[in-house]
């Protein structure tokens, strides 16, 4: 085809750039218990994380990032990118509420912008599809127009089911993406974006009970993958190398990518838990920070690393799997998990410090009830709380029935902020001082921030509505 034969002969003078990955997390806000940002920052400081990446602009995020001297990706949800690819006004207004606001010294680091996250997603049947391209030159002028493009770069994360093959040297864009995926790579390598894709191996062993469990990780695996010369060891290899083929394919080989989204769950499924979580991470940053690239790229990691998550969000939808309140590689409240180094200076995790919890005390079942007409309550309490921990495979899977009533009461207990009443279950529950916990089963505490994921969820619905209404006025 005509349009792959100039930036294919670009491509072949250019050289993928050799330098060292850099690791940054991505920063979710889905929680019942919020920290305060500035807690976060703090926490990203001390662990020398020096890039993060929102799922949009939030505003009490930025401003705690200010001055920070830590790189930003801000997001812009799906939802936006219809206003956005039909008006210049609405971009306008965008860039100038959530990027040029920000950044008056000392502002937030913005380098990125998020436009949209995974719109190709097959599961949304085409549905964003053909606003990302306009969205993206409409944001463009914008920024522009602000001074700003050639310091805050457009990018696109793209979930990997964008492109597809049985080996990795085959791998092509899904047939009804070709097209549009040519125009999003040629705008982004014209403006000197990267492109930005999420791998879960994670998933890949989660949803196929024939995927080998070993390939998944980094240590070794005797169900490696020959294609031709190469060999793959690890799912990531092979994944990402899909999307270098796909990527030469239509004239872009030499595409610098970074990974929007990586990461283990520790909880929520058979195969999440702390110690593969572990494994997973580390092997990982051991092996991009060794520079040694894949067989398309050797030398030539992904330009940039965004672990999943830096905390658990215990409020997202549990649609794809209870596993999905447990990506972090902290608890809600900062504290790690496990032991990691990321290899940014300190050799372990450290926690998040002055972390204002609730008093102590927990929500249980009361012994001297009778606990057999319960089920409306648990329903209740789990309906409302995170309760993902007591299904099969989770932490708290074993405690048997009065432990599983105990928890759940627990999880309500906290989400409303330990109020008196919501203990009371007719009768059914008690306050206790002494700490429930058994074994891995952790019963929460709460922290004592008043952002709490409704109310999160309804301030950003509101912010949206109100932005929608704004630039329905300005078309």
């Amino acid at each position: 085809m005509s349009f792959c034969v100039i930036p294919l002969l670009l491509c072949l003078s250019v050289a993928v750039a050799v330098t060292e990955s850099a690791i940054g997390v991505n920063w979710g806000t889905v929680s019942f218990h919020r920290l305060k940002p500035s807690t976060v920052v703090d926490l990203l400081k001390d662990n020398k994380i020096r890039k993060v990446k929102l799922f949009d602009a939030d505003p009490d995020a930025l401003t705690a990032l200010m001055g920070s001297g830590i790189e930003v990706m801000v997001g812009i949800p799906n939802e936006m990118l219809s206003p956005l690819s039909s008006s210049t006004s609405a971009s306008d207004l965008w860039v100038r509420q959530n990027v040029s606001t920000y950044l008056l010294r000392p502002g937030a680091d913005i380098r990125y912008i998020a436009v949209g996250n995974e719109p190709f997603l097959t599961s949304y049947s085409g549905q964003f599809q053909s606003y990302v391209v306009p969205a993206l030159q409409n944001l463009q002028q914008s920024l522009a127009k602000a001074n700003l493009a050639g310091y805050v770069k457009l990018v696109v994360p793209c979930n990997a089911d964008a492109y597809e093959s049985s080996l990795p040297s085959q791998g092509a864009f899904r047939p009804e993406l070709t097209q549009i995926m040519t125009q999003l790579v040629e705008f982004l390598y014209s403006n000197g974006s990267p492109f930005v894709v999420n791998i879960y191996p994670f998933l890949s062993l989660y949803g196929s009970s024939d995927f080998p469990q070993e390939y998944a990780f980094f240590e070794g695996t005797s169900h490696s993958v020959t294609d031709g010369l190469n060999v793959y060891n690890n799912a990531f290899d092979g994944n990402f190398d899909t999307l270098v083929a796909a990527l030469n394919k239509i004239g872009y080989g030499q595409m610098p990518i970074v990974i929007g989204e990586v990461g283990w769950p520790t909880d929520g499924a058979i195969s999440a838990n702390l110690n593969a979580a572990r494994a997973f991470n580390q092997g990982l940053i051991n092996h991009v920070l060794s520079n040694k690239g894949t067989p398309l790229r050797p030398g030539a990691p992904p330009l940039d690393i965004y672990l999943f998550s830096l905390l658990d969000e215990g409020a997202k939808s549990v649609l794809p799997g209870n596993f999905e309140r447990h990506w972090g590689i902290f608890s809600f409240d900062g504290q790690a998990k496990y032991q990691l180094n990321l290899g940014l200076g300190n050799r372990l995790l450290k926690n998040a410090k002055n972390v204002e919890y609730l008093p102590s005390r927990w929500c249980v079942a009361n012994p001297s009830r009778d606990l057999s007409d319960v089920a409306n309550h648990m329903k209740l309490a789990c309906g409302v709380a995170d309760c993902t921990t007591l299904n099969y495979g989770g932490s708290c899977n074993g405690i048997g029935v009065k432990g599983n009533i105990s928890y759940a009461f627990n999880s309500y207990y906290q989400v409303q902020m330990q109020k008196e009443k919501s203990c009371d279950f007719d009768g059914l529950g008690m306050v206790t001082f002494l700490d429930p916990s058994v074994g891995e089963c952790r019963f929460l505490v709460g922290v004592t921030d008043t952002s709490s994921s409704s109310g999160l969820g309804s301030y950003k619905k509101w912010l949206i509505i109100g932005q929608l209404i704004l630039w329905f006025f300005i078309m």
